[in-house]
């Protein structure tokens, strides 16, 4: 019995020797290796909208279309600051950022950076009406800027230069915030990018830029410095290919190539517009779009006749959607300054010139070039694509052909069209206007939608008014919400 026991304790005593076996952190997985494309953005009309109208914005439709060159699906991961896209990526929760950020040294020296997606210069920002910023040492308050933006190194650059500048880090506000607080009043200067502040003042035609600070940053998107080279590989040869088949240059003048041109006084005009007259014919420009988004179509109306039934052109066209006469016939429109009728007769002509439009031209890009013959005719414009074509251009790019109609002007060029002499450069105008009023209609919208939600998730609070039936009415009035 006392062998068998002392055995037994050996035999424990062994096992108490033995190693237990240890259970090891798996590495991290290396981005690009999940089932879907992370990609971690901020919100922003430039980079990411999410609505219920459809998601937007020039690095998500980038991101799309390298989620789909990587043949995975995308997802879309917005985060409330750059601080936050930082510790996310650091900590794998995303395979790459995509929102707008500019290349600096600091990002250089802690990810792996993107080759440029398109340039912009960082400006000083005030408010109109208030006195114009001539020099940094001239500012009457200090700065507030977005943390962590490249904006923070640029100051630090000129720190030497100007010793009283000052200026604050804000972590609870976007760049669009600090603008709508320029915009306001609330708030004195501020900096942004050149394409923010075009994009921006679309809605916020009180903004104004004075200084430029630095010229030509490259935009970039973000990668880990550590184990993304298969990631940076698709990366590169995505890009490349972009480049090549044009696709990043005709993001870039989708999202920011109409916006260059401002007029304050117009922007007031349409915005105001947008409240007061609006409203009356808001119903037949949904009724008649057909499948046109009814906001191009009441776009395109505000830039034909600013929403004026009795408008008339020194050509003899009238109307909301300015049509000609045998224009009008042809749509059975019988009273051109009837509103409903003209706006029903403009969708019918817009489609139809949409349905002629050869096939090579993408979906995307079609309403252009049908608004483009709404202004100057259908053959002028195929003038200005074989134009374009002779000339090494992409006839059925938008990019290109609005570079080449101004050219229908010019006799060495007009000579040799089918159709021959046309005011190119306003039918490209045309256009630009028409896109920038119907960005700020989809702004708009948004902004509607966002207070709808808003409104909606506070009507899911218990009613303090049903909650105090049995109450009296002053101890009812006390708790309402204020």
């Amino acid at each position: 019995m006392k062998k068998l026991t002392a055995v037994f304790t050996a035999l424990l005593l062994l096992a108490g020797c033995q190693k237990l076996p240890m259970t090891e952190t798996p590495p991290p997985t290396p981005p690009g290796q999940f089932e879907t494309l992370r990609v971690g953005t901020l919100y922003g009309p430039q980079i990411y909208v999410a609505s219920a109208r459809g998601d937007s914005g020039f690095d998500y439709e980038l991101a799309s279309r390298f989620a789909d060159f990587l043949n995975k699906p995308l997802e879309m991961v917005p985060y409330g600051s750059i601080h936050e896209l930082y510790h996310a990526l650091d900590e794998g929760q995303i395979d790459l950022i995509a929102a707008g950020l500019g290349d600096t040294d600091i990002r250089r020296n802690h990810f792996r950076l993107s080759p440029p997606l398109y340039h912009v210069n960082q400006l000083l920002v005030y408010r109109e009406g208030n006195a114009i910023p001539t020099d940094l040492s001239s500012l009457s308050e200090p700065l507030e800027v977005v943390a962590d933006s490249s904006f923070i190194e640029t100051l630090e650059d000129l720190k030497p230069e100007y010793p009283s500048l000052q200026w604050q880090e804000v972590n609870d506000k976007d760049n669009e915030e600090l603008l709508s607080m320029i915009a306001s009043g609330e708030l004195q200067y501020t900096i942004t990018d050149s394409t923010s502040l075009e994009i921006n003042r679309r809605f916020m035609p009180e903004l104004r830029a004075s200084l430029v600070l630095k010229q030509q940053q490259p935009v970039v998107w973000l990668l880990p410095r550590n184990n993304s080279d298969p990631l940076m590989s698709e990366l590169l040869r995505f890009w490349h290919q972009e480049k090549r088949d044009g696709t990043l240059d005709h993001l870039v003048e989708k999202y920011f190539g109409h916006v260059k041109r401002f007029d304050y006084v117009d922007t007031r005009a349409f915005i105001r517009a947008v409240k007061l007259r609006l409203p009356q014919f808001e119903s037949w420009f949904k009724s008649y779009a057909g499948e046109l988004d009814w906001r191009k179509l009441a776009a395109t109306s505000y830039q034909e006749s600013h929403w004026n039934p009795r408008a008339r052109s020194p050509t003899g066209v009238r109307g909301m959607m300015m049509l000609t006469i045998p224009t009008a016939q042809q749509l059975g429109v019988d009273d051109r300054l009837d509103p409903q009728q003209s706006i029903r007769g403009g969708a019918e002509y817009l489609a139809s010139i949409l349905q002629t439009l050869p096939a090579s031209i993408p979906d995307e890009e079609r309403m252009w070039f049908a608004l483009a013959s709404y202004n100057v005719g259908f053959g002028h414009v195929e003038d200005a694509r074989v134009l374009a074509e002779k000339l090494g251009k992409n006839p059925s790019a938008w990019k290109d052909v609005k570079q080449v109609l101004p050219l229908l002007q010019k006799r060495k060029y007009y000579q040799e069209t089918k159709y021959g002499y046309a005011r190119g450069s306003e039918a490209v105008q045309y256009v630009d206007n028409i896109r920038r009023y119907y960005d700020t209609l989809v702004w708009l919208d948004n902004q509607h939608d966002q207070q709808t939600l808003a409104d909606n998730n506070s009507s899911d609070v218990p009613d303090a008014a049903t909650e105090a039936n049995d109450i009296s009415g002053a101890e009812a009035e006390a708790v309402q919400p204020r």
